[in-house]
């Protein structure tokens, strides 16, 4: 079983060290390196290469957005995970716009994190449960510029929608009653058609189009 490396950044002592605790005890987890601010996160992220970095939003010298906005440039392999207290939607948007691949509340519960974790080491996108239909819903996306939309047909909707939602093509294909292949050219048709290039990508378009808001 690969371990998956993890760097905590938080300002709060306390707070790491339970987090630490937390995800020492995994099987499939150890915690690399530890920082009490953006610049430090930045710093170790460098040296340790953690898998997910693991940051809390509300930072000195560097908030979470921040440090994964400079983390995606400089240790592009490092996942960041926002960890925080707030569930403002302007906050949400702000940490995947700045690179982030999961958001996470604090007053989730601890199993909550620690799947957070797999799925971004994993290569997926995570949202706390709690932001899906309550958060996320009145988001408006309009394009930059004022232009239109690309058009997308329903069920390529559909396709993106479920993908940002953590749904694999396997489950998808079952959900609307289609084959895996059929799947992947809705899903491939319909990034094309918005120039997207990953799944973070297709969940910045979710949260933006308000897509979520019927998440249970």
């Amino acid at each position: 079983m690969k371990t998956i490396r993890v760097l905590l950044a938080d300002d709060h002592a306390v707070v790491r060290t339970g987090l630490k605790a937390l995800v020492d005890a995994q099987p499939d987890m150890s915690v690399v390196a530890e920082a009490g601010d953006g610049p430090g996160a930045l710093k170790l992220a460098g040296e340790a290469q953690p898998d997910v970095a693991v940051l809390d939003f509300s930072m000195p010298g560097l908030d979470g957005a921040e440090t994964a906005e400079k983390l995606k440039q400089t240790c592009p392999n490092v996942k960041s995970l926002a960890l925080t207290v707030h569930e403002d939607r302007s906050y949400l948007k702000q940490v995947l716009q700045a690179g982030a691949f999961g958001y996470v509340l604090k007053r989730s519960a601890a199993e909550e994190l620690i799947h957070a974790i797999r799925v971004v080491a994993g290569g997926g996108v995570y949202l706390d449960p709690a932001l899906a239909g309550r958060v996320v819903q009145g988001f408006v996306g309009e394009p930059a510029g004022g232009d239109a939309p690309p058009a997308l047909s329903e069920r390529e909707a559909e396709v993106l929608r479920l993908i940002a939602l953590g749904f694999s093509n396997k489950e998808i294909a079952a959900r609307l009653d289609v084959s895996v292949k059929t799947v992947e050219t809705y899903k491939a048709r319909s990034m094309q058609k918005l120039g997207l290039h990953s799944r973070v990508d297709i969940m910045r378009v979710a949260v933006d189009r308000g897509w979520l808001h019927d998440a249970e």
